[in-house]
């Protein structure tokens, strides 16, 4: 019996490679397994390569594997492609219809299977899915009743009839593979799971989740990869909780919609890549101007231009943090886990209000299109705060206007919804006086400035690092940001192994920075790495420009389209040592 296990599948995108991983994990997820999937897909409808792997494990995992157990091809592109990954034992289910070949050097055992040609016995090529997955889960060992109850889900909308043709094309590929391999795997059998429920979601599900928790009613945004399914989750469920999507003919309209939302009171947000980031720069800087509550989610994938739009990247932080124009308050923060996507575009649109200020979430394509498993989640700790939305307000002699940009101790002024009574007053995106009128004084441009720039000093963001040192003077420390946490563990924990103390440090709060936190940790480590999802070292930069330690920081940078390895950390760590 084994703890955890590997398993791809692999094809030409549009044949049904995401909907028999979708089938596969589901009835996984019932028997109560951690799982940690990752997308590796072509940006194109139909055509190109592509692949799933699932990590399927008894205890919590963040992080893909190194190798792989099963192997399921469509084609021998996907041997050829992925064979490599393969343990030495590994299995390889393949359609008998490429007379496929395992390439030479790769210690595995075939099957060949007939999934084509049961299909379309079946009446159809496309259930070919079906047959693939019954023959891997057949191997396993596991229940067919609970995988069976999956393909009901999947194919119940349409029709009893369409439910027992795909269950019977599980069962003959499960037949046929068993025949095959004498019955189940042994080497293959899955220690039982523990049974508790859990969430099986990608992160951008979980955005969309929190941003409905958080009282947000309207999103306004254009599709854009890997973000659209914020946009298509909640298209589906805003409209239950009285709100709805607009799709907007740009994500110029889209941010410019979400500002004029916000003005008005009601909890707007949109979401987007890189490119589209680009594109609201301007409205941000007016948003800034302006106090007008944001909320945008970033996911981050391979740029410039177009570039790598399905592949894994975060390369974005610097035009998070500097993009716009001029000087403004701005929070970045960047979840780490499916859980924090949910608990962050709360706190997101709560600092939003509180301070005024545009928040950006930053998240990267692994988390947002990874799916993965998560606890259930705690809704009963939700709050929500406006800050200072003001109502019922005095009444005022001689028809003065309402100090919208008032000069407090905190920087932060009184905000009204239109329409309130007493509440009157300009706005505009240029510089102004406490009223909103439009001003060219040296005087209040400074003090204007200094309001706004200093309204973030007293910020408290929930967890701005993540932290877990149980060594005074580590090694090393390994510091990450978005989905790479979990492959730091992993990667520590064969350091371990090697006699290096190692600490962990994930950066969350990236502007305002958090260098007070931070700072004890990079002063007690002999060694730090940084590791990045991009070319150029943004987050070590970071690190440096406000806290210094340069001497000591070591920058590990991935920017080929894939996430880091475990196996990449642990080599390139000890190898500073």
């Amino acid at each position: 019996m084994i703890s955890q296990l590997s398993w791809k599948i692999g094809g030409q995108q549009g044949e049904g490679v995401e909907s028999t991983d979708r089938i596969f994990s589901t009835a996984l997820n019932r028997l109560g397994y951690y799982l940690y999937g990752y997308r590796h897909f072509s940006s194109r409808i139909k055509g190109g390569h592509t692949n799933n792997k699932i990590r399927i494990s008894t205890h919590p995992i963040r992080a893909i594997s190194d190798d792989l157990d099963i192997l399921v091809a469509f084609d021998q592109e996907s041997i050829d492609l992925n064979a490599h990954e393969l343990r030495a034992g590994g299995v390889i289910v393949a359609d008998a219809k490429f007379s496929p070949v395992v390439p030479e050097g790769v210690d595995a055992r075939l099957f060949a299977v007939p999934i084509t040609a049961i299909a379309e016995e079946l009446g159809t090529s496309l259930m070919k899915n079906m047959v693939a997955s019954g023959a891997s889960w057949a191997l396993l060992g596991l229940p067919m009743e609970v995988f069976n109850k999956a393909v009901e889900e999947e194919f119940g909308r349409k029709g009893q009839a369409v439910v027992d043709k795909n269950i019977e094309a599980v069962k003959r590929g499960a037949e046929f593979v068993l025949e095959q391999a004498g019955g189940p795997l042994d080497e293959f059998k899955l220690d039982d799971a523990d049974g508790k429920q859990k969430l099986f979601i990608i992160g951008n599900e979980a955005i969309g989740l929190g941003t409905i928790a958080a009282g947000c009613r309207l999103m306004s945004a254009y599709p854009i990869t890997p973000a659209s399914e914020i946009m298509e989750y909640l298209i589906k469920k805003l409209p239950k909780f009285g709100g709805t999507v607009v799709q907007t003919e740009d994500e110029i309209a889209a941010v410019t919609m979400a500002i004029g939302a916000n003005y008005a009171g009601v909890r707007t947000m949109t979401a987007s890549a890189g490119p589209g980031l680009s594109l609201m720069m301007e409205a941000i800087g007016l948003a800034g101007m302006t106090e007008t509550p944001l909320v945008i989610v970033d996911t981050q994938r391979g740029g410039p231009s177009t570039g790598l739009p399905t592949k894994q990247e975060q390369s974005d932080l610097n035009a998070m943090v500097y993009g716009t124009h001029g000087e403004i308050p701005k929070v970045v923060v960047a979840p780490a886990s499916i859980e924090d996507c949910f608990y962050d575009m709360i706190e997101a649109f709560n600092v939003s209000e509180q301070y005024q200020v545009p928040v950006i979430v930053m998240t990267d394509l692994q988390l947002s299109l990874g799916k993965q498993s998560c606890e259930v989640l705690d809704f009963d700790s939700i709050q929500i705060k406006r800050g200072k939305l003001v109502s019922d307000l005095p009444a005022t002699e001689n028809n003065e206007l309402f100090k919208r940009y008032e000069l407090t101790e905190d920087g932060v002024s009184p905000r009204v919804i239109p329409g309130e009574k007493g509440g009157i007053h300009h706005v505009t995106g240029v510089e102004h006086d406490e009223v909103g009128r439009p001003s060219e004084s040296a005087i209040n441009r400074k003090k204007m400035m200094d309001k706004r720039l200093n309204k973030l000093n007293s910020l408290q963001f929930r967890d701005a690092i993540r932290v877990d040192a149980p060594f005074e003077e580590p090694d090393l420390l390994i510091i990450g940001m978005g989905s790479t946490g979990g492959t730091i563990d992993e990667a520590r924990t064969r350091l371990s192994t090697d006699g290096l103390t190692t600490n962990h440090v994930t950066v969350r709060l990236i502007a305002p920075f958090p260098t007070e936190q931070l700072t004890p940790y990079l002063s007690s480590a002999k060694r730090v790495v940084v590791l990045e999802n991009n070319a150029t070292g943004q987050l070590a930069s970071q690190i440096k420009m406000h806290a210094g330690f340069a001497d000591k920081i070591h920058s590990l940078l991935k920017y080929d389209g894939n996430p880091f390895l475990p196996s990449e950390v642990h080599k390139a760590c000890k190898e500073l040592n």
